[in-house]
């Protein structure tokens, strides 16, 4: 049996085994203003979480053989988005990024970074797709774990390090991720530029805790990472679900990305962070 665990759209919980949605859970959250804006949906179900999760089997493969790893932009600032264009400008030299069917992956192909991430939720658990990961080697990934397809987000930086590489990007979900990376730069002599993502429903010393460890950071849908940035942050990008930039080499790499933006943009300089109320998600966790 294939299975692939996920946590999406407010945080529901889903089971995919075999290309089918067998089990759901039920959201943290219930209002995404991204969500009602790109998807007209104005409150977050786990019957619509379901349905989100079967469209993206459906059309883009995602959890089977078929998957798609070559994506088009989809947000404007997210962390695949940004990886990518740092990755085009040589801000970084490679990614570490987890994949469903292929667990953690090494690249330095920026198509293949915004391939696997555009469309990946928070996962949880994986199997192995065997086609997959032969596709993924194909287009400049090196698979963790070829075998297991196991999720190890410090074991993939310690082993791009190995292979040489010198400024690293990780999207990181916990505090023991981001602390571990930070370990190994003074050890290895390396940069590695953490991004905090999937993080609704993070508590509150964790999130002060990540905000102090990472470079720049989504708010998701958490009231205590909005509350972790203040007196931190040196950019933010958006204001519904916003992107903090809270060093300003994470600041250097937004500000990169917001070069490929092409709708318009308002830059100003006022005290951070900007988190208009009737435009945040509900209820915040």
């Amino acid at each position: 049996m294939n299975k692939h665990v996920v946590e999406a759209m407010g945080r529901t919980r889903i089971t995919i085994e075999d290309g089918r949605v067998v089990d759901v859970g039920n959201p943290l959250t219930r209002y995404c203003p991204i969500w009602d804006r790109v998807k007209g949906i104005k409150k977050i179900t786990s019957r619509i979480a379901k349905e989100n999760i079967e469209y993206r089997i459906r059309e883009f493969g995602m959890f089977t053989s078929s998957r798609r790893i070559n994506m088009d932009v989809f947000v404007g600032f997210g962390a695949s988005e940004t990886f990518m264009t740092a990755l085009d400008a040589e801000l970084i030299d490679s990614c570490v990024i987890n994949c469903d069917g292929a667990g953690t992956v090494i690249t330095s192909n920026p198509i293949l970074v915004q391939g696997i991430g555009a469309l990946m939720p928070g996962l949880l658990e994986t199997s192995p797709i065997p086609i997959l990961i032969k596709r993924i080697e194909c287009a400049g990934g090196i698979v963790l774990d070829r075998i297991t397809a196991k999720l190890d987000s410090v074991a993939g930086v310690e082993k791009a390090i190995e292979l040489g590489y010198k400024k690293i990007g990780v999207p990181v979900s916990s505090v023991e991720v981001a602390k571990a990376c930070r370990q190994l730069e003074p050890k290895h002599g390396v940069d590695i530029i953490t991004f905090g993502v999937h993080l609704t429903g993070i508590g509150k010393e964790e999130a002060r805790e990540l905000t102090r460890l990472v470079d720049i950071t989504t708010g998701c849908m958490s009231k205590y990472i909005r509350n972790g940035v203040a007196g931190k942050a040196v950019a933010q990008f958006g204001v519904s679900i916003p992107i903090f930039a809270l060093t300003k080499r994470g600041k250097r790499l937004l500000l990169e990305r917001a070069k490929e933006i092409d709708s318009q943009i308002l830059v100003n300089t006022t005290e951070l962070p900007v988190l208009p109320c009737d435009m945040q998600p509900k209820p915040l966790v």
